[in-house]
């Protein structure tokens, strides 16, 4: 009883404060980030926004650093609603650039800085900027796009004039004075941000001023963050978790934001040392990459009191929570584009947010049963979606509704917008947004990250969690990173399970079978193993499956080690044995 009213005072006190927070913010509202960072500049002028390697920039030259970029703008003849990309590295820059930019009403396109060839032709078409903010060490990937693209945006080096008009200089010559349109709102557009990429070519999400609020003040309320708090943040700012919710607890409270150019596992905890953050933020295998390094002279050496992200695998978590010290965990759940979002306040081990029952009218989000197969989800006589009962496993939605916490934005396609719209839902009329997520909550309101749709799959007539398996195999010693997905064979009927593996040295199959038998179905053991020296990335540390499934198992294809469960333990797969599995002449 005493467990369960903590877990509820937790639970209204941190929602609370973050409604608190988002009280003033109305689509018609003038409140943006920018007139926040105005506002903390008069108040706070000398508490420091940004630390970056030896540079600190306190609120005032944050301010004025984003009206020299404002003020460049207008003088191009940029205006509301006028695109502008921006294509570098982290840096103060980066974030100076896009609130500056903002304040004039332009939009800004973040371009995914690990995107070469077709992949940034595309993403380049699709905002269509006049201009593009590039830092040096990018100019010649886009250099090796420029003559793909018909109307190709006019490139400005902030650091450098190679490749490009000499920004550095413009900027200089730019004022310092008050950049905000006086008639931008809340509801107007100021972000394209793009999603990973990581199943086809990726698609521009609209972010308002208004979900930019709503994210940064959600985090900083999640984190109950001062302007005494500090966040340590690596992840790029490109995207939605690094570019704007690490962002939020610092720069909507005055407090600060330490920020790496890249991502290092071994400078990390030094760098939570020198820096003394009180927060850092996560994400996918970050955590991973922390626990499986050596044994830092720092890594309890700190002053951080919660750390924040989605990603971290239940079957790690309170290993890395135990030896890295860290006092409290705050996962959550969403999406750059979606409307569907929750925080786990109270650090309950696995679970990615909690909406308890009596709070379901005020975040309306549905777990709905799922057909795999067909990957979409099942309706009843009455041709209404089915709503899944505690624990059982489903597609996540979020209704969709005039309410500013309820708006789908979409995506800059209005065609990928319809996809990912359900309606006629639970009553004629009525439209929820899609996540592509299996999730399931318990009797408590937590819920649950089942896997992706599309990467679980059925064999022999049974539903195989790809995330699943990869916990099973990543508590297994030896294992440093897993990824399952499931694979075609020629003359089989659905799909069958594989796993890419990067080990240790010393690693050995013998007993792996085992292993997973004690904790894995039959159905949902891995039938391949591929030996991988790393397992590929995207830039926001999500595993890559695309190439992986393409390639199958087929060794004609394949340099890395290969084996096939065979009766109760994995033997190297030749390709006569691969052949005869596809001639049906060997069972799985």
């Amino acid at each position: 009883m005493l467990n369960e009213i903590a877990r509820e005072a937790t639970y209204i006190r941190s929602v609370g404060r973050t409604l608190w927070r988002m009280r003033h913010v109305k689509p018609d509202s003038p409140i943006t980030i920018g007139r926040l960072i105005e506002d903390l500049a008069r108040r706070m002028p000398h508490n420091p926004a940004i630390l970056y390697e030896e540079d600190t920039l306190d609120y005032r030259a944050l301010n004025q650093r984003s009206n020299r970029f404002a003020n460049w703008a207008r003088g191009l003849g940029v205006s509301r609603g006028d695109m502008i990309g921006l294509l570098m590295e982290n840096r103060p820059d980066y974030i100076a650039a896009w609130i500056g930019l903002t304040k004039l009403g332009a939009v800004c396109s973040l371009f995914n800085t690990n995107l070469r060839g077709p992949a940034l032709a595309h993403s380049l078409r699709v905002a269509n900027a006049r201009h593009l903010i590039v830092g040096s060490e990018l100019i010649e990937a886009f250099a090796e796009v420029r003559q793909d693209l018909d109307q190709p945006p006019v490139p400005w080096v902030l650091d450098g004039t190679q490749g490009g008009e000499d920004l550095g200089t413009a900027l200089s010559a730019a004022g310092t004075g008050d950049g905000i349109d006086g008639a931008l709102r809340a509801k107007d557009l100021a972000l394209y941000i793009f999603t990973s990429g990581t199943t086809g070519m990726p698609k521009a999400a609209k972010i308002s001023h208004l979900r930019l609020l709503f994210m940064m003040y959600g985090f900083a309320g999640a984190l109950n963050a001062k302007p005494s708090d500090r966040m340590y943040n690596v992840l790029p700012l490109y995207h939605s978790a690094g570019g704007i919710c690490a962002l939020g607890p610092a720069l909507t409270t005055g407090g600060s934001v330490v920020i790496r150019r890249k991502f290092s596992v071994h400078e990390f905890w030094s760098d939570v040392h020198r820096y003394r953050p009180t927060f850092f933020q996560y994400i996918g295998e970050l955590c991973r990459y922390l626990l499986n390094a050596p044994t830092s002279a720092h890594e309890q050496d700190h002053s951080l009191r919660a750390i924040t992200g989605n990603g971290l695998r239940p079957e790690i978590w309170q290993t890395f929570q135990s030896r890295f010290r860290i006092p409290k965990i705050v996962e959550f759940y969403g999406a750059t584009e979606g409307n569907v979002s929750m925080l786990n306040y109270d650090g309950r081990l696995g679970a990615v947010g909690r909406i308890p029952s009596y709070m379901r009218s005020l975040m309306p989000v549905r777990i709905v049963r799922f057909d795999v197969e067909r990957e979409m989800p099942i309706r009843n006589a009455d041709g209404f979606c089915i709503e899944c009962e505690s624990d059982e496993a489903g597609e996540a939605i979020g209704r969709i509704s005039s309410d500013p916490r309820q708006r789908f934005e979409g995506y800059s396609r209005e065609e990928d917008t319809q996809k990912k719209i359900l309606r006629d839902v639970f009553e004629k009329g009525d439209a929820w947004f899609r996540t592509g997520d299996l999730l399931k909550r318990d009797a408590y309101g937590y819920f649950y990250f089942v896997d992706r749709i599309g990467d679980t799959f059925r064999f022999k007539g049974e539903n195989v969690s790809t995330n699943e398996v990869a916990e099973a195999l990543g508590v297994i010693e030896g294992i440093k990173e897993a990824n399952v997905y499931g694979i075609s064979i020629p003359g089989m009927d659905g799909r069958v399970g594989m796993a890419a593996l990067s080990v240790a040295p010393g690693f050995r199959l013998d007993g792996l079978a085992a292993q997973l038998a004690g904790t894995l179905p039959a159905y949902a053991q891995p039938l391949f193993i591929r030996l991988r020296p790393e397992l590929e990335i995207t830039g926001t540390f999500k595993l890559r499956k695309v190439d992986l499934v393409q390639e199958g198992a087929d060794p004609a294809r394949i340099d890395d080690p290969l084996y096939v469960l065979k009766e109760d333990r994995y033997v190297p797969l030749d390709a006569q044995y691969y052949a005869d599995i596809c001639a049906g002449r060997i069972r799985l």
